[in-house]
């Protein structure tokens, strides 16, 4: 049994929007809706789909602009993490589950982007990163609600400790390819190369 993965691109910031969905009972999610909305309700109506959730990876302005509006069209509930400022219907936190349809979305808290960031395994085949883990690169953290040490936490503990088969869906289109592995990028992304905290953070450019 697969989820059904559309991996659209928006905007003028190289987003990716997604919508997964179980074919079969007809429910979807749709991750990070901002702009080319049409996008979405275009591809819930073709395929029969019904959204039951608008699911934030963060609640930067470029992942969350669409959640009224899709929320209004669709009548999904809107989830975040409950670090989020933002309005939401339903909060996670760390290791909680999202159900849709017939498929499991475990919620792993990844703060270092933001103090709100999380990433989502579904049933053991992929994962939905946001601006934790690009492919090649990670998200920045020289914003306000960003901490460096947080990042290699998230990274180092958490992240590069899955399942290495996990398809890798980042929130931006910032590599070489749409999707990597996690595999892959323990192997080759320059950010994941093994260092301490202390020698992490002079990678980042933090100074004691």
């Amino acid at each position: 049994m697969n989820p059904h993965i559309v991996q659209i691109p928006v905007g003028q910031m190289a987003n990716f929007t997604y919508i997964f969905a179980d074919d079969d009972m007809g429910q979807a999610a749709v991750i990070d809706p901002s702009w080319d909305l049409d996008k979405i309700f275009d591809s819930l109506k073709r395929n029969g789909w019904t959204a039951k959730y608008v699911i934030n990876t963060h609640s930067h302005f470029d992942h969350v602009l669409g959640n009224e509006q899709v929320a209004k069209v669709t009548g999904a509930k809107i989830i975040q993490h409950k670090e989020s400022k933002l309005d939401r219907d339903i909060e996670v936190s760390d290791g909680d589950t999202i159900e849709v349809g017939q498929f499991k979305l475990q919620v792993h808290h990844t703060p270092g982007h933001s103090k709100d960031s999380i990433c989502l395994v579904l049933d053991g085949q992929l994962v939905f990163t946001g601006d934790t883990l690009f492919v090649g690169n990670c998200g920045r953290t020289d914003l306000p609600g960003s901490d460096p040490a947080e990042m290699y936490d998230s990274l180092f503990g958490k992240v590069a400790k899955l399942d290495g088969r996990l398809i890798v869906y980042p929130g931006h289109h910032y590599g070489t390819t749409p999707t990597s592995t996690i595999d892959r990028e323990v192997k080759t992304n320059y950010v994941l190369v093994p260092r301490t905290k202390k020698e992490f953070l002079e990678f980042m450019g933090v100074s004691d």
